[in-house]
């Protein structure tokens, strides 16, 4: 695959980010945990328990369903030539539905052959509390890859889990978007190392910020700083514009409180790419009312030859745009050290940069 053009962030990413950066730190939610914030333009569809009854999901296009226990649920694609296709997933449980290790989400993209294009799994794991959970399934365009002719596809999105876990429905909040081929002759291995090191967090002085709650509703940030506050059983979600070339670092901490205890798994914190894809997830914070923290393993910078790697934390850095963080706090939080909001921190690097692009997502 070939590259085109030089790497930039997209005007309208860059123009969205002055303007939430220009906004004073919004109020803090008093009252309940506020729930998970689904796109207002997300259409209704109805998987289908088949192939052959499958609705057609259009490039760009937001969806809502709901999957049960054991769930398998169709949809259809109609894929050209030239575009690498992306359709992701994400599962919202209840608070307060009960969850196992093995509880996972799983989206695969197959042929009329049945034959697998791609596919991906999250999984709840050691953190067995109910949060948005999601990942997703990719056909990707290169030389002797599967799924490369113009034809119908079909996104397969299956809940598994044990038996001992709820039986309530899952909300599915579903995202199907392109992005354009390139032209041949360019690179087409993944990069074999880079730069590991962590660098310094950044000296400036922290600022407020209200996380969203959902890729919808994500707060947009930069390098630097940032102070919010996060409820037990809340999940918020942020959004950092990373450019070809550049590195993205980022640690979170739990702040101290009052009481005795202890939770462990009590804080998560996971990256997903511009197609909402997950990239990787920190450790798990396990909190004892002492201040925490946690990072994210250093990551590829930004580049499109990412992608012909086989680690997710590797090939899922292969767009420029918004890169989403998802930080998530464990409800048995409220048990030991009550029900009220603790401090989170927030440090971001993004390094590096003038790195060579490829076209864009068509829609981000």
């Amino acid at each position: 695959m070939g590259q085109r053009g030089r790497g930039r962030v997209a005007p309208a990413v860059m123009a969205a980010l002055c303007a939430v950066a220009a906004l004073p730190a919004q109020a803090r939610a008093a009252g309940e945990v506020r729930p998970y914030a689904f796109d207002p333009s997300a259409e209704w569809v109805e998987g289908a328990a088949s192939n052959t009854d499958a609705r057609r999901l259009r490039a760009g296009g937001t969806y809502r369903d709901t999957i049960g226990p054991g769930g398998r649920l169709f949809y259809r694609l109609e894929l050209d030539a030239e575009s690498n296709a992306y359709v992701a997933a994400t599962a919202v449980p209840r608070p307060g539905t009960k969850v196992s290790f093995d509880d996972a989400l799983k989206v695969t993209l197959q042929d009329r052959d049945g034959d697998v294009c791609g596919d991906d799994t999250a999984r709840f794991g050691s953190a067995r509390f109910a949060r948005p959970l999601g990942t997703y399934a990719h056909r990707t365009v290169e030389k002797d890859g599967p799924c490369q002719e113009r034809d119908s596809y079909y996104a397969l999105i299956e809940r598994t889990g044990a038996a001992g876990s709820s039986g309530d429905p899952w909300e599915l909040e579903i995202r199907h978007v392109t992005e354009p081929g390139v032209e041949p002759g360019g690179p087409t291995e993944a990069p074999e190392d880079w730069p590991s090191g962590s660098p310094a967090p950044p000296l400036t002085q922290a600022r407020e910020r209200r996380g969203g709650t959902g890729f919808h509703r994500a707060t947009g940030l930069e390098q630097g700083e940032w102070r919010d506050r996060i409820r037990p059983g809340e999940t918020l979600f942020y959004k950092v514009p990373v450019d070809w070339g550049q590195q993205l670092f980022a640690s979170a901490d739990l702040g101290s409180t009052a009481g005795e205890g202890y939770v462990s798994h009590a804080l998560t914190m996971a990256l997903h790419n511009p197609a909402r894809g997950l990239v990787d997830s920190a450790s798990d914070i396990s909190y004892n009312g002492r201040q925490k923290s946690t990072a994210l393993d250093p990551l590829p910078p930004v580049a499109y030859e990412n992608r012909f790697d086989s680690s997710d934390s590797v090939n899922g850095m292969r767009f420029a745009g918004w890169y989403y963080l998802k930080v998530s706090l464990s409800p048995d939080v409220a048990r030991d050290f009550g029900p009220g909001a603790l401090g989170l921190t927030l440090r971001l690097t993004v390094a590096g940069g003038n790195g060579g692009g490829a076209p864009e997502l068509a829609v981000v």
